[in-house]
């Protein structure tokens, strides 16, 4: 029999910026129950009210509707996403701080195992610091239900991996929210899914979501087509769109996994390597940033031991390693923004960078999404194309409407979409993404490694995102913290199992990294083999589809570029109707080729 819940809300409506964010009547009401066992994933769109759903549960805030029950003695601790830390000298006075004070000794014993000094001055603390203060804080108070609001935010790798093993050995209830799809998958058993003022809940953990997810659109869809109100429908085109963008991202990572390959074949044994790279004009000419026996040290530590890298225009390189492992220091020696000890860095005359980095709150609260894209106007000029503000937002996962809305009404993860949609529209050939996933839902993650995927240029990511990287990057530079850089063809799953050969086999390891040398290439994912034979009409279709996709492309294009004139319009309206008309028929076209050639491409590759 089942455990009673320990925390529930019944027929919860709440109110926000004057209409309903979730609970709108006359409808019931949305119901949420927790057990004392439960491990839920809380998931939604930027914006969809999850932090504002976990304060309710806490609490913290009152509903315009509904009755909240919890059982007598539970103690609930909920981690905030940004805690404030004002008011707090030093790290252990937040630590000890809150209605429900932990007992000191508790906070000492998991401030230790997460390596980080309590005595640290709050206003100097980073992000990273912040954050296992607050976590030090919630789980010594021995909480019942923990309420976790993107936790792994500012965590490196080793921190992550601890409070994953904390979580696997907690006896109460937990509700987290995430972005890190493996910190998902690995702990949660049941997921509620905010969709459109909705709560769903389904018991099955994150690993089975997006399954259950496309089951509820495509049965939507059928009730709609039954119904005949496809129309009805129209207005959540963002959420119908997530099935065919998932299935485009199949294609890209079978592209992700060739040119994995491409670069493990570069990745050779010393000597055999280094005389073709000699010899191998295109390939040098292909170079953006050669790195040649550089390092650097700081006192007697070496942070970065000699070490050399080629990188090639296209290269997709993720920076990945525990926090003071020398990530930041290895990426401005590459970027130009740090000199090296010794060797030098060689980047490429026309090299053009944007830079990505964690500092949202640039954007000025008090101007519209019009203000930061097109700077009051109507267009902006993305990569050397001129689009209309509204159709962009489209690109990016917004309501056009929202164009004229201040930047200080969105959510923390809304704000870093919009951050996206303006430095992606510049021209460049380098992007430095520094911790790109913090804040951002899981569709606008699928989004960013779209975008990444479609990108033309280089990019140097550093993440502490496994899933992200897995799906982005086809080298992983992976620092130990010993200065040792390791390089490998492939994402973080793959310099994980290198680690793990370099363990297990004597006198390999400690040495110089180098990208002409240092052991054998790793074997990068081989796209599986063929499972299906296609008939003569489906074989012509799979060969001659990318050809016409390529064809679309530049149609498409040219349209763009036409309707960007603005005088266009009121010189030849007519002109401007058959242009609208003709590429919206290729983007259809282009659509349904894609989905088509991606269905074959699911046949042949079994």
């Amino acid at each position: 029999m089942a455990e009673p819940p320990i925390v529930s809300w019944e027929g919860l409506g709440l109110q926000q910026g004057g209409g309903w964010l979730f609970g709108a009547p006359p409808g019931p009401g949305l119901d949420l129950h927790v057990g004392p066992r439960d491990r839920l994933a809380l998931i939604g769109r930027n914006g969809a009210g999850k932090t504002t759903l976990l304060r309710l549960v806490a609490g913290e805030i009152e509903g315009d509707r509904g009755l909240r029950k919890t059982k007598p003695g539970t103690n609930i601790v909920i981690l905030e996403q940004e805690p404030d830390f004002s008011a707090c000298p030093t790290l252990m006075d937040f630590a000890l701080g809150g209605s429900n004070a932990p007992e000191r000794h508790e906070v000492e014993a998991i401030a230790g195992q997460l390596g980080i000094a309590m005595d640290t001055p709050s206003a100097t603390a980073s992000g990273g610091e912040r954050r296992r203060a607050a976590l030090a804080r919630a789980l010594a108070q021995d909480p019942d239900l923990l309420l976790l609001d993107e936790p792994t935010n500012h965590l490196d790798l080793a921190a992550i991996e601890w409070l994953e093993s904390w979580l696997e050995r907690y006896r109460g209830a937990f509700i987290v929210i995430s972005h890190d799809r493996t910190f998902l998958k690995r702990l949660t058993r049941a997921t509620i899914w905010i969709d459109r003022g909705n709560l769903r809940r389904k018991e099955v953990g994150f690993g089975g979501y997006e399954a259950w997810e496309e089951q509820v659109y495509a049965e939507e869809a059928r009730n709609a087509d039954r119904l005949d109100a496809r129309l009805k429908l129209e207005a959540h085109w963002l959420e119908r769109g997530v099935t065919a963008r998932r299935k485009r991202n199949q294609g890209r990572l079978a592209k992700l996994w060739d040119m994995r390959a491409a670069r493990a074949a570069m990745i050779n044994p010393a000597g055999a390597a280094k005389l073709q790279l000699a010899s191998d004009g295109e390939f040098k000419s292909k170079s953006v940033i050669v790195a040649e026996d550089i390092s650097k040290t700081y006192g007697d530590r070496t942070i970065i031991k000699p070490f050399s890298l080629r990188i090639q225009r296209g290269d997709r390189i993720g920076i990945v390693g525990s926090n003071g492992a020398g990530k930041t220091t290895l990426l401005k020696m590459l970027t130009g923004d740090l000199e090296p000890d010794t060797g030098k860095v060689t980047r490429a005359q026309t090299l053009s960078g944007v830079m990505i980095d964690q500092q949202r709150k640039l954007l000025d609260p008090q101007k519209t999404v019009r203000d930061v894209l097109a700077e009051g106007g109507d267009w902006i000029d993305v990569r050397g194309v001129r689009k209309h503000v509204q159709g962009y937002l489209k690109d990016f996962l917004f309501d056009p409407s929202v164009v004229d809305a201040k930047i200080g009404t969105f959510s923390g993860g809304e704000r870093s979409r919009i951050l996206l949609a303006r430095e992606f529209s510049r021209t460049s050939n380098l992007l430095v993404l520094d911790e790109p996933t913090n804040d951002l839902d899981l569709e606008t993650l699928d989004l960013l490694q779209e975008v990444i995927a479609d990108y033309e240029g280089t990019v140097l990511i550093v993440s502490h995102d496994r899933d992200f990287l897995d799906r982005t990057v086809t080298v992983t530079l992976g620092l130990d913290g010993s200065g040792t850089v390791d390089i490998v063809a492939g994402g973080y799953e793959d310099w994980v199992a290198r680690r793990r050969t370099s363990k297990s086999s004597p006198g390999r390891g400690g040495g110089p990294s180098r990208s002409d040398g240092g052991g054998a290439a790793p074997k990068a994912p081989a796209p599986p083999s063929p499972a299906k034979k296609l008939s003569y009409k489906d074989q012509r279709d799979y060969e001659l589809l990318p050809a016409r996709i390529e064809e679309l492309d530049k149609l498409i294009a040219n349209g763009e570029a036409a309707l960007a004139d603005p005088a266009l319009y009121t010189a030849d309206p007519a002109k401007f109707a058959r242009i609208s008309k003709s590429l919206d028929l290729a983007r259809e076209e282009k659509d349904a080729a894609e989905m088509r050639w991606l269905e074959l491409a699911e046949l042949v590759e079994g």
